[in-house]
């Protein structure tokens, strides 16, 4: 039996695949989280320097995704293959290194298992298939994004960008919505944060939110269609509302603190791309729509 079948029969088998290449994808967006802006910054540094006739920096050993191999922060110790294992090499390792002991942070495992999940869910919703495979796509691009804005405030243009004009080429052939509603989705979802930001700071004088929350927005009505569009900005609103408000008690912080939005408009968006449909039909029936 072909494997394509025996995974379309078996839906199981498909879930638990899923779970461990999340688990196995969820390892590298360690390092990619990590790494990606460090890398952006090089670059921006020599662009900067290049662009005002200032010689050049030394960039050094070559940083990027692949080298310098994975090591310990602590006592630069190259990570051995069976050390690198998701989640079972940090079980196993008790959570520390295994040659200086220094504490591993929760974070490597979470972030492994949260991947795993997510990716066992999608595969769980949509079964095998193409549709399957470019949701589990896009869902590692949305974490890695979420996690990296909420370390940086940042939302990479070398993430968000491909997977916008990928959202838009997979709707040409209709595999998740009409190229039409693709393409008004990306058009809305950007305009509609661009009209925020710009009402907010002809109000305030102050910048309300990231120009890379716009983009965020046009990924996800690329991949969903203008359709999700309410549905994730209200749900990303509630959320950050309620978490913003606890991360700032926790934090003893000021209002005027910024919090980065895109880790909520993210979660919103791909909750409305899996149950929209259900989530919308809920509440219709909830508040006696016929």
């Amino acid at each position: 039996m072909p494997l394509t079948e025996f995974l379309t029969l078996y839906p199981l088998a498909w879930v638990s695949l899923a779970l461990v290449l999340g688990l196995i994808v969820g390892s590298f967006l360690n390092v990619l989280v990590w790494r990606l802006p460090k890398m952006l910054e090089r670059d921006w540094r020599a662009q900067a320097h290049e662009v005002l006739g200032l010689p050049p920096e030394a960039q050094g050993e070559p940083y990027n995704l692949l080298l310098p191999h994975s090591h310990c922060p602590h006592c630069q110790q190259p990570i051995r293959p069976w050390e690198n294992i998701p989640l079972l090499s940090y079980l196993w390792l008790r959570g520390r290194c295994a040659h200086c002991r220094s504490s591993i942070s929760l974070r490597y495992p979470l972030t492994e298992l949260a991947c795993g999940l997510i990716s066992a869910m999608v595969a769980w919703h949509f079964g095998f298939g193409w549709p399957a495979g470019l949701l589990l796509l896009l869902s590692w691009g949305l974490l890695a994004m979420s996690l990296i804005d909420a370390d940086h405030q940042l939302l990479p243009d070398t993430l968000v960008l491909p997977l916008l004009w990928l959202g838009l080429i997979v709707n040409s052939f209709e595999l998740l919505v009409s190229l039409k509603d693709a393409l008004w989705g990306a058009v809305i979802g950007y305009l509609f944060l661009w009209s925020v930001f710009w009402l907010f700071k002809l109000l305030t004088g102050k910048d309300g939110m990231g120009h890379g929350d716009f983009k965020l927005l046009a990924l996800l009505g690329a991949w969903g269609g203008w359709q999700i569009l309410p549905l994730s900005v209200l749900l990303s609103s509630l959320v950050g509302a309620v978490l913003g408000s606890i991360m700032l008690r926790l934090r003893r912080a000021e209002v005027s603190t910024p919090i980065p939005f895109g880790p909520f408009l993210a979660l919103a968006g791909w909750i409305a791309l899996l149950w929209g449909g259900q989530i919308t039909a809920f509440y219709l029936q909830f508040v006696g729509y016929p």
